[in-house]
C-alpha cells in the first residue's frame, strides 16, 4: 500500500526511487535509506491514510467519531483561503463552493480572513503562502516536511481547534500552486462530482449531509512529471460548437472555451496543455489573454511536434511566404518568428517544442538528405536555446539553496527571486524543452542526431495506440529523460479515426507502462482529438500518468466499473463496464471509422468476415445496445443525458455503422433490396441519432460537436469514403477449408512456467481481439534471451493439443501489432513436445502495407511450421525470448485452412 507523498511500504530502495513499484522521487526527495525509514516511522506515527487518487472512500454521508462535517444540519463549512495565494488556488476553491451547493444544495462561503468564523473551517492554500496553515505549522500542529520542495503534491487533513473558537478544521494544502489545487479538486470529487461534470453533463448524486473521515490523506508526488492534452482535428468538433455554439464572440475556439478545458486539466490532475492548430481555429496566441488565462490556472502551455517555440505555424506564418519557412535559406527570419513568440510568453510556465519540421505535418524544407537535416537541426537547437536564454525565467528561487521549476512571473506571490545562469555557455538549463522524434524525425533521431542532454526526447506511437521506439538502457541516463506522444484520434494514413473512441483502456495500459519501465516519467501527451467523446480513454491515461502503480493487470478491469460506479451509481456500474469491455473489443477488431476493407484510391472489396463471422459481430454488437438501452431506462432522468454521450451513442453509433456497413456489403454482393433497404435504414437512424445528440441531449449544449465520418470532404486521402452501397468487380467464389483446425486463446495455456523474478507470461485483461485478454512477458525489463537458451532461460508457456493425423501444419500466431523495444522484429520461439525451439520472427516494416493492415485488424500473424510425428496429445511451447510481444490467439491449419478475420469460429481439438 503506498503511504502518499510517492512513499510506500516497500523496504527495497535505491537513490532514484522504489525498485519494488517504480515510483520515483523527485529530486528534492531523493534521501538516505536512513532518513527514509525516520520519515516513513513518522508517517506512520501520525496515523497518516492515502487513498488512490479518485476514491471517495473517505468522504461519507454519515459521521463517525473525529470526523470533519463538510456540511451538516442544513450548514456548509466556510472555507478560509490566503489573501496572496496563487489565482488558481482562488478558482479551485470557488470550483469547491459551487460543487458542495451541487451535492447538498448548501453553498460554503469563501473568506479571505479567519475573523469572525465560528464553525467548521477549511483551510486552504499553499505551503508558504496561507497564513493560517503557515501558522498550524509553525506550532507543530501540522506536518509538513515531506510537502516542501515537492512536485505537485497536496495533504488534506482534518485538525481539531483550527482556530481560536472553531472546534473542527479540515486542512488542503499542497507543494505549489498546482498542488494545492489538485487537493481542492480531489475533495470535489471524493463527494460526487465527476471531473466530467460539464463536459459530459454527469450529475452528481444527491446527499444531505457529507463528513471528512478523520485522519490526513496525502497524494502525490506524480509519476509523470508533466501530463496532459493535444487538442487536435478540431475541424468537425471543437471549433464549430465553439463557433456555433459556445464562443461565436471569437469565432470559435477562445478564451472562454481554453478556461473549460483548464478546469477539466485540473480535476483530471493535468497540468500540460497543447492547443488547438488548424487553420481552421484561430492560433492560441491571438488572443493575449489565452497565455494570461493558462497562467491563472496553473496550466503549462506546450506546442506539437511541428510548432516549435510555442509558435502556431500554420496561422502565424504568412501563407504567401511558405517558402521561406526554410532554415537553410532564411535563418534570420524563421529566428526572429521564434522569438518574438519567446519574448512575449518567456514569462510564463511553458514547456518549450525544439526542432523544426514543415508548416503542418510535414518534412522540414530546405535539407535534401539525412546527413544535412542533422546538420541543421543541431544548428537549430543551438539558436532556438539561445533565445530561450535571453528570453526566459527559467527557474524560481524560493528559500535557501534551493531552486524550484515553477511559478512564472505573472503569477507569483511575493517571495524571494532572481534570473540565474544568464552568461554562456549557459542554454537554458531549468527551462523545460521536449524534442518530438515523430514520423521522419525518429529515423534522425537513431541516425546520430544530438539532442541537447537537458531535452526532454519524446517517443510517439504510431499513431494507432503502438509506441514505435522506446529508451535504450544507455539512454535512461540523459537528465532531460523522456516521454511518449500518444493518440486517441488521430486524421492520417492508412485511415483516419475521427469519430468514436475505441481505444480499449488495456491496449493503453499495456503501451503506457512499457513506455514508462523503459524510463518516459518527463512528459505524456494524448491526442484527444476534440476532447468528446474521448472522455474515458483520457481520464485512464492521465490516471496513469499521475499514479503508474493504479492500475495493474489484477485491478485492470475495476477502471471501468470504478468509472461506470461513479458516474451513473454502483447499482448499474459492473453492467455498464461490461457494456463498455464488450464496445471495446468488437471495435479493437475493427474500428467504425475503418468500416471499409479498401484504402482510398484502391477499388472497393468486400471484408474477409465469413458469414458466420458477419452474424456473429452484428449479434454482438446488437446484443450491446439492447443491455445499453436497459441501463438508460433504469437510471434517473438526471443521468440520462451523461449515459447517452458516452455510453449509449458510442455503443448505438457503432452498432449501427456495422449494420450499415454489413447490410451494405450483402446488397453488394447479392442483389437483394431487402438487404439494401436494411443498409439505408441503419444508415438513416444513425444520423437520426446523431442529430438527437446535436439537437435534444442537454438541452442543445452540444448543438455540432458530434458529426459523422467523414463529416467533409477534406483529406480525403486517408479518411473513408462517404458512405453508400458499394459496388465491387466480379469476386472469386469462396471456398471452404478441408482438415481440421485448432483455435487457442492465448491466455487459455496449460501451464505457465516463468523464470524466477526474472520474467514470466502475464495475462492482461481486455486487450484481444477475441477472448478474454491476450499474454505478455513481464516485467517489460526483463532481459532478452538468445534463441539457444530457450529452453532453459526464457519463460513458457504450454498449450495442451490435441492431433488427429501427423504431419507438417502451420501455426498461425496473432500478434498485437505492437513494436519491439530494438531492432526491427517481434521474436519468440516455438516447440512441440521436446523438439528444440525455433525461431519465430515477425518483421514490422512500419509504414509498410502489412503494417497498414495490422493496425487497421489490430492484429499480425506470425507463421511458422510445426512437424508433428503422430496423431493424438501434445503439447506446444511458446518461449518469450523478450519482452513487447503481445499474443492474442494461436490458430494451427491442419489442411490446408486460410486464416479468416478473427479465427476459427468453430475449432476441433484443444481449446485449453
Amino acid at each position: 500500500m503506498k503511504l502518499g507523498l510517492g512513499l510506500c511500504s516497500h523496504v527495497l530502495m535505491n537513490p532514484d526511487g522504489c525498485v519494488a513499484c517504480r515510483n520515483p522521487w523527485s529530486n528534492s526527495m531523493k534521501m538516505p535509506a536512513r532518513i527514509l525509514c525516520g520519515v516513513v516511522l513518522l508517517i506512520a506515527a501520525a496515523s497518516l491514510r492515502a487513498a488512490p487518487s479518485g476514491d471517495g472512500s473517505w468522504v461519507r454521508t454519515q459521521p463517525q467519531r473525529g470526523d470533519f462535517p463538510l456540511v451538516q444540519s442544513g450548514r456548509a463549512a466556510e472555507l478560509v483561503i490566503g489573501a496572496d495565494d496563487f489565482k488558481v488556488v482562488s478558482i479551485a476553491v470557488h470550483d469547491l463552493a459551487a460543487d458542495v451547493e451541487l451535492v447538498t444544495g448548501r453553498k460554503p462561503e469563501v473568506h479571505t480572513k479567519t475573523e469572525g468564523i465560528a464553525g467548521p473551517v477549511v483551510l486552504i492554500g499553499t505551503l508558504g503562502q496561507a497564513p493560517a496553515i503557515d501558522a498550524l505549522v509553525a506550532a507543530g500542529r501540522l506536518d509538513v516536511a515531506a510537502l516542501r520542495g515537492a512536485w505537485e503534491t497536496f495533504l488534506i487533513a482534518t485538525v481539531a481547534n483550527p482556530l481560536p473558537g472553531v472546534k473542527s478544521g479540515l486542512v488542503i494544502v499542497g507543494s505549489d500552486r498546482r498542488g494545492t489545487a489538485f487537493g481542492v479538486y480531489e475533495l470535489s470529487q471524493a463527494i460526487g462530482v465527476s471531473p466530467w461534470y460539464w463536459w459530459a453533463d454527469v450529475a452528481p448524486p444527491h446527499h444531505d449531509a457529507l463528513f471528512v473521515a478523520a485522519g490526513a490523506h496525502r497524494f502525490g508526488p506524480p509519476s509523470v512529471k508533466y501530463r496532459g492534452i493535444f487538442i487536435n482535428d478540431e475541424d468537425w468538433g471543437l471549433q464549430p460548437w465553439a463557433a456555433q455554439k459556445f464562443e461565436p464572440e471569437h469565432g470559435g475556439i477562445g478564451p472562454k472555451t481554453y478556461a473549460k478545458v483548464f478546469e477539466l486539466l485540473l480535476r483530471l490532475k493535468a497540468n500540460t496543455l497543447w492547443p488547438a492548430m488548424h487553420a481552421c481555429s484561430k492560433p492560441f496566441n491571438s488572443f493575449p489573454e489565452n497565455a494570461a488565462l493558462a497562467d491563472t490556472y496553473g496550466i503549462v502551455m506546450g506546442s506539437s511536434h511541428a510548432e516549435p517555440m510555442l509558435r502556431n505555424n500554420v496561422g502565424e506564418w504568412p501563407h504567401d511566404r511558405a517558402a521561406d519557412y526554410n532554415y537553410v535559406t532564411n535563418r534570420d527570419g524563421v529566428r526572429k518568428y521564434w522569438e518574438e513568440r519567446v519574448a512575449a510568453n518567456g514569462r510564463y510556465e511553458n514547456i518549450y517544442t525544439l526542432g523544426m519540421r514543415g508548416i503542418h505535418d510535414s518534412a522540414m524544407q530546405g535539407p535534401k538528405t539525412d546527413a544535412e537535416r542533422i546538420r541543421v537541426l543541431e544548428q537549430i537547437f543551438a539558436d532556438q536555446r539561445a533565445l530561450l536564454a535571453q528570453h526566459v525565467r527559467p527557474v524560481y528561487t524560493q528559500g535557501v539553496g534551493r531552486v524550484v521549476p515553477n511559478a512564472p512571473s505573472g503569477d507569483t506571490p511575493a517571495s524571494p527571486s532572481r534570473r540565474i545562469g544568464d552568461n554562456p555557455p549557459y542554454l537554458a538549463e531549468g527551462v523545460p524543452q521536449i524534442f518530438c522524434a515523430y514520423k521522419e524525425v525518429l529515423p534522425l533521431y537513431r541516425g546520430g542526431l544530438h539532442v541537447p542532454d537537458d531535452v526532454t526526447v519524446m517517443f510517439p506511437d504510431d499513431n494507432f495506440g503502438y509506441i514505435r521506439d522506446y529508451p535504450s538502457a544507455g539512454e535512461r541516463t540523459r537528465r532531460g529523460g523522456f516521454g511518449v506522444y500518444y493518440h486517441l484520434s488521430y486524421l492520417g494514413a492508412p485511415l483516419s479515426y475521427l469519430w468514436l473512441c475505441t481505444t480499449p483502456p488495456a491496449l493503453v495500459w499495456e503501451e503506457m507502462t512499457k513506455a514508462y519501465d523503459a524510463g518516459a516519467h518527463t512528459i505524456w501527451i494524448v491526442n484527444v482529438g476534440d476532447i468528446k467523446p474521448a472522455e474515458i480513454g483520457t481520464e485512464f491515461f492521465l490516471q496513469m500518468a499521475w499514479d503508474i502503480n493504479r492500475w495493474r493487470r489484477d485491478n485492470l478491469p475495476d477502471y471501468l466499473v470504478e468509472w461506470a460506479g461513479r458516474e451513473f451509481g454502483a447499482a448499474h456500474a459492473r453492467e455498464v463496464a461490461a457494456i463498455m469491455t464488450g464496445y471495446y473489443q468488437l471495435n479493437f477488431q475493427r474500428k467504425p471509422e475503418h468500416l471499409q476493407w479498401w484504402l482510398p484510391k484502391e477499388p472497393p472489396r468486400p471484408s474477409p468476415l465469413t458469414p458466420a463471422e458477419t452474424q456473429g459481430r452484428l449479434q454482438a454488437f446488437a446484443a450491446l445496445r439492447d443491455r445499453a438501452a436497459k441501463v438508460r431506462d433504469a437510471l434517473p432522468a438526471e443521468k440520462r443525458d451523461a449515459f447517452f454521450e458516452t455510453v449509449f451513442y458510442p455503443v448505438n453509433g457503432a452498432t449501427l455503422a456495422n449494420e450499415r456497413y454489413f447490410a451494405g456489403e450483402r446488397a453488394a454482393l447479392s442483389g437483394l433490396a431487402g438487404a439494401a433497404d436494411e443498409a439505408r435504414a441503419a444508415d438513416a437512424r444513425l444520423k437520426e441519432e446523431t442529430r438527437i445528440f446535436s439537437e435534444k441531449i442537454a438541452d442543445g449544449k452540444w448543438r455540432g460537436f458530434i458529426r459523422l465520418e467523414p463529416a467533409d470532404d477534406d483529406w480525403r486521402s486517408m479518411r473513408i469514403a462517404p458512405w453508400k452501397i458499394p459496388v465491387f468487380a466480379p469476386q472469386p467464389e469462396k471456398k471452404p477449408g478441408s482438415g481440421d483446425v485448432i483455435a487457442i486463446e492465448a491466455e487459455h495455456f496449460s501451464r505457465n512456467l516463468g523464470r524466477g523474478e526474472a520474467a514470466a507470461w502475464q495475462t492482461i485483461p481486455g486487450l484481444g481481439r477475441t477472448g478474454e485478454g491476450s499474454v505478455a512477458v513481464f516485467p517489460t525489463t526483463a532481459p532478452v534471451v538468445e534463441l539457444a537458451k530457450a529452453a532453459t532461460d526464457a519463460p513458457r508457456l504450454d498449450y495442451a493439443v490435441n492431433f488427429t493425423a501427423a504431419g507438417e501444419f502451420t501455426l498461425q500466431t496473432y500478434l498485437i501489432p505492437t513494436h519491439p523495444f530494438a531492432g526491427g522484429s517481434l521474436r519468440f520461439a516455438v516447440a512441440l513436445d521436446e523438439a528444440a525451439p525455433q525461431l519465430v520472427e515477425l518483421v514490422v516494416q512500419d509504414g509498410g502495407a502489412q503494417w497498414a493492415q495490422g493496425v487497421l485488424n489490430n492484429t499480425r500473424i506470425a507463421t511458422t511450421r510445426l512437424k508433428v510425428p503422430m496423431p493424438g496429445a501434445h503439447t506446444l511451447h511458446i518461449f518469450g525470448l523478450e519482452p513487447g510481444v503481445v499474443l492474442d490467439k494461436l490458430v494451427i491449419d491442419c489442411g490446408g485452412l486460410k486464416p479468416s478475420y478473427l479465427g476459427p469460429a468453430e475449432t476441433t481439438g484443444s481449446d485449453r
